[in-house]
């Protein structure tokens, strides 16, 4: 049995459950009478393998330095430094979605992060956010 160091910091990762990929591979089963159908449908294969991509790769990493925002192309890393806030919603409409406001003003969104992830975020971030459904 292994042990973690006691000056290990603590870190989350917020990503859609993985289980979410046999939703992509009934689609694929679903396709299957299509696929062949004629050329090129086959093509439509890409759509649940795309669906698979995106469950698998997209991620927010938060540890006690840094925030890790993780895409289907790409990623960032920013420090809470460069954090002012957290905002609920976004200018497009859905309301569900946490974004981290960086001090130039840009918008982070933060995927697979929902409201009901906020008291976990603010324990990992070490104090630097506040605990929403911490006692006032």
């Amino acid at each position: 049995m292994t042990s973690l160091p006691e000056d290990a910091a603590p870190s989350a990762v917020f990503r859609t459950s993985p289980l979410a990929v046999l939703g992509a591979v009934a689609i694929a089963f679903c396709f299957t009478p299509v696929a062949f159908a004629a050329p090129f449908l086959w093509l439509l294969y890409l759509v649940p393998i795309a669906m698979a991509v995106w469950v698998l790769r997209v991620r927010t990493t938060v540890d006690g330095e840094a925030l890790t925002v993780r895409r289907i192309i790409g990623g960032r890393r920013v420090p809470w430094s460069e954090i002012s806030s957290l905002r609920l919603g976004s200018s497009k409409g859905s309301g569900h979605r946490i974004s981290a406001m960086l001090s130039d003003g840009a918008e982070l969104p933060l995927p697979a992060v929902g409201v009901r992830d906020l008291p976990q975020l603010a324990a990992v971030s070490g104090g630097r956010l506040p605990d929403p459904a911490g006692e006032a």
